[in-house]
């Protein structure tokens, strides 16, 4: 667990998704967390006295988010899709408008938080990519960083492993989950647990510092980040 002097509140956009609900579970056993608001489209079947669950149908309008997001301390943020599984078009205004406007109504009620950034490796910052993937992530970078938070954490992991048993998005998902023994001993920096990222994600928002500033974390940072974290007792609250 990560030592903090002082309780917080927490949100977790996304807890339905693979990531987001490892950041739940984590977050819902951690004694700095005293209130998380989970704020997602469907309903998270859950109950839990720290938990309140805040369903939002419209992405490209939080306005009426405001209540749920005044007053956190730290975002833990996951939502997104897969290429492929939605248009171009949708892709984008879900990695990048969605993240915009978002952090628009985040940052008017709750201008002190913390926000980690679920992002990707070989996000583009520069626009340039090929890939729509990488020059919207790197998009949505691009505009949390103008956002004027006083800390903000991106992440870029590259192959998230599930850990548990899932159905897998698409046939690159399902090769990799089938090769994953071999490709993480051969490219041991190339894939991420999907609750080592989680956990992390969450103790680095709670986290209590004096530093301000954004950080970037390709997915060799996170995986020493874990080690790290890992040197101390803890309770893992998910399997090997």
């Amino acid at each position: 667990m990560t030592p903090t002097g002082a309780q917080k509140r927490l949100v977790i956009v996304g807890a339905t998704g693979m990531v987001g609900g490892y950041a739940l579970r984590y977050a819902l056993e951690h004694p700095a967390v005293v209130r998380i608001t989970a704020i997602g489209r469907r309903p998270l079947g859950i109950s839990h006295p720290k938990l309140k669950n805040v369903l939002h149908s419209d992405f490209a309008d939080c306005s009426a988010l405001a209540g749920a997001l005044s007053g956190q301390d730290a975002v833990v943020f996951c939502l997104g899709t897969y290429t492929g599984s939605v248009s171009d078009a949708a892709l984008r205004t879900i990695t990048v408008d969605y993240t915009i406007e978002f952090a628009r109504v985040l940052r008017g009620y709750s201008p002190q938080v913390a926000f980690s950034f679920l992002s990707g490796s070989g996000a583009d910052p520069t626009g340039r990519s090929r890939l729509a993937f990488a020059r919207y992530k790197g998009e949505a970078e691009n505009a949390l960083q103008a956002g004027g938070f006083p800390r903000l954490y991106i992440f870029r992991p590259a192959y998230i492993y599930p850990v548990e048993p899932r159905k897998e998005p698409n046939v690159s998902y399902r090769l990799l989950r089938a090769i994953y023994p071999a490709f993480r001993l051969l490219f041991p920096n190339q894939v991420i647990r999907a609750d080592d990222l989680a956990r992390t994600m969450v103790d680095v928002a709670i986290r209590d510092t004096s530093e301000r500033g954004s950080s970037v974390f390709e997915n060799r940072d996170i995986r020493a980040m874990v080690a790290s974290a890992e040197k101390a007792p803890r309770d893992r609250p998910f399997g090997d």
